[in-house]
């Protein structure tokens, strides 16, 4: 960090000339050539030697007295041309944002203009004894005004005293629903988050994503400090995915279930959805593996929604007969891609299915997120109804 701009350094005083063209220090003793009497060389030597003594008296006691002037002003008023500084943890509490990049100086400034620090050279001041000039970051913070210079750099150095936006994207949800809630809760533009994500190129996606971001933007709370951008945003939601594939182990997991990670994220987009409760996941993973494992068409309600652009675990008749890639009552195997973006609960559930014949479930009351399974297809059926009964009192 370059340190701030303090106050000028005094310019070197020049050497003033008098009227006449002499040099202002010989103006104390004034000697000519026509001062010595003609003819008489001693005599002029003697007088130049006396001349430049007198003027060493002269010009030295002339110095001890500025240096003497100097000191008694300072042993005056120095107290008074220190920097100022208030004293104490202030009072009101005031609202500061320090810029991306700032030095200590910029900042002193903008704390003197909230009336926050007395001046900004007790700010660097207390800045540079502690060698914290590194440790400034950019944000917003809650202080108070009338504040001592250290209390302030406290304050600025303390974690609780940031004013963050935060935004948290529950589990399962798409892509599309990401990005409007991430523009409402961070305050950046919609319309440049859609952009971005358009563009997954630009998003350091693993490679087995195959330029598809639905299923990779991480579920989880976000920081949003003044100098995010809508792609640092997005970006930081795929670094978090990774991070959460690399601590459930993906790539070495799914390996070991003969899948790509890709279809294994395939897998936790479709328990996220059509999940109850946290402990149900394993199950779900089982129910769709077994049907995969038999060669029989998925037949999940939630990948019908998905292709058609709906929402629900529930799809009526007609839905089930529009076509879609996304619809595995009339395509088999799984869908093309991922359905929502999984929680790292449902990633581990894909990766670590449960044991079990289960072959179908259903999930009977979505409000409270009863699920019930089954490996027989007459309890399938009455489930089902149990399942459409509720919704129709609703």
């Amino acid at each position: 960090m370059s340190r701030p701009s303090g106050p000028g350094e005094p310019e070197e005083p020049g050497r003033a000339s008098d009227p006449d063209g002499r040099d202002g220090p010989d103006d104390l003793i004034s000697f000519t050539e026509e001062d010595v009497p003609e003819g008489a060389a001693e005599r002029r030597a003697r007088a130049g030697r006396s001349r430049r003594a007198l003027l060493l008296l002269v010009g030295g006691g002339a110095a001890l007295l500025v240096a003497a002037g100097l000191a008694g002003a300072y042993a005056l008023f120095g107290p008074l041309m220190a920097p100022g500084d208030f004293d104490g943890k202030g009072s009101d509490p005031v609202v500061v944002e320090i810029t991306p990049g700032a030095s200590a100086g910029e900042i002193g400034d903008v704390l003197v203009r909230a009336e926050v620090v007395a001046s900004t050279r007790s700010f660097v001041r207390v800045v540079e004894e502690r060698g914290q000039s590194s440790s400034l970051r950019p944000g917003r913070y809650l202080l108070r005004k009338g504040m001592a210079a250290a209390s302030a750099l406290d304050l600025l150095l303390a974690p609780q005293s940031r004013i963050r936006r935060r935004v948290t994207i529950p589990e399962g949800l798409r892509v599309v629903e990401t990005v409007a809630r991430l523009a409402k809760g961070s305050g950046l533009r919609a319309a440049e988050l859609v952009g971005f994500a358009a563009r997954p190129a630009e998003l350091a996606l693993p490679a087995y994503a195959k330029g598809a971001v639905e299923g990779f933007l991480f579920p989880a709370t976000y920081d949003i400090e003044p100098a995010t951008t809508p792609r640092d945003l997005l970006r930081a939601m795929v670094r978090r995915f990774k991070h959460a594939a690399a601590h459930v182990g993906l790539e070495p997991g799914a390996a070991g279930l003969r899948m790509s990670p890709l279809e294994v994220v395939v897998v936790a987009s479709i328990v996220q959805a059509e999940g109850g409760r946290d402990s149900d996941y394993p199950k779900i993973a089982r129910v769709i593996y077994n049907r995969l494992a038999s060669r029989a068409k998925l037949e999940m309600d939630s990948t019908v929604m998905y292709g058609l652009g709906k929402h629900g675990i529930v799809a009526s008749h007609a839905e089930i007969k529009r076509d879609t890639p996304y619809n595995t009552y009339m395509h088999p195997g799984l869908p093309p891609g991922p359905i929502s973006n999984p929680g790292e609960a449902a990633l581990r559930a894909a990766l670590h299915p449960a044991k079990g014949d289960w072959y179908w479930f259903v999930t009977i009351d979505p409000e409270h997120r009863i699920t019930k399974f089954t490996d027989k297809e007459s309890e399938f059926v009455k489930f089902r109804e149990e399942l459409n009964k509720r919704l129709g009192q609703h």
